[in-house]
């Protein structure tokens, strides 16, 4: 419970703990951006690692001069790309029969199969919009690599989403991050990017269960 609620913690309060990281840790912290950026999207048990609201505080500390800001495009359009090929190709390899595991301390069944729904009807524009969506963008790279899309296509929404992901919201931050209002409320900005990330997830789960009720 304590690991929890120290990761809620650091998760809505990334102004106060970045800056520790970034002193800490120097060039390294390029390195670790990149790894949790890749992990979130490239690992389907990693759909809880901060995403949206990292890039936001990422472009804030950026145009404070922390850290350039040129790199950090660079380096997290090439996490957030890589991470959905290799999730991908994870997705490939294992096949249908990832259907028919049981829920594990990480696995959620349930997640791999709602997004296996939202890509059924949105087809391949679900690896864009994904990108916007907490746990979605973890499983549907992984659900396009069971067999619902070719590799050739894949790539193609991959980099796109990618790309817009990335610049949406580390340039979001780093034009609007330091803003009076903003930076004085960073804590709440932070909550809302998360509401508003998870909200059309939200909004097509009580769809569907309205549906079933019906």
């Amino acid at each position: 419970m304590d690991i929890i609620l120290n990761f809620f913690d650091f998760f809505i309060h990334l102004d106060k703990y970045l800056p520790v990281i970034i002193e800490r840790f120097g060039i390294w912290i390029y390195v670790i951006v990149f790894l949790v950026v890749f992990c979130e999207t490239g690992l389907v048990v990693t759909p809880i690692l901060p995403g949206d609201s990292l890039l936001f505080a990422l472009g804030a500390f950026a145009a404070l001069g922390a850290l350039n800001i040129d790199l950090l495009l660079l380096l997290l359009c090439l996490a957030a790309i890589g991470g959905d090929t290799v999730n991908y190709s994870i997705g490939h390899f294992i096949g249908p029969k990832v259907f028919h595991y049981e829920d594990s301390r990480f696995f959620k069944k349930h997640y791999l199969i709602k997004t296996h729904e939202f890509y059924e009807k949105h087809g391949g524009k679900t690896i864009i919009i994904a990108r916007f969506m907490p746990i979605i963008r973890t499983f549907a790279p992984f659900v396009a690599g069971i067999g619902a899309m070719s590799y050739s296509k894949f790539i193609l929404y991959n980099i796109v989403g990618g790309v817009a992901w990335v610049c949406i919201f580390l340039l979001g931050g780093y034009w609007f991050g330091n803003v009076p209002a903003v930076k004085n409320n960073f804590t709440v900005v932070i909550v809302a990017i998360v509401i508003i990330s998870v909200l059309p997830g939200v909004i097509e789960y009580f769809r569907q269960r309205r549906r079933g009720g019906g």
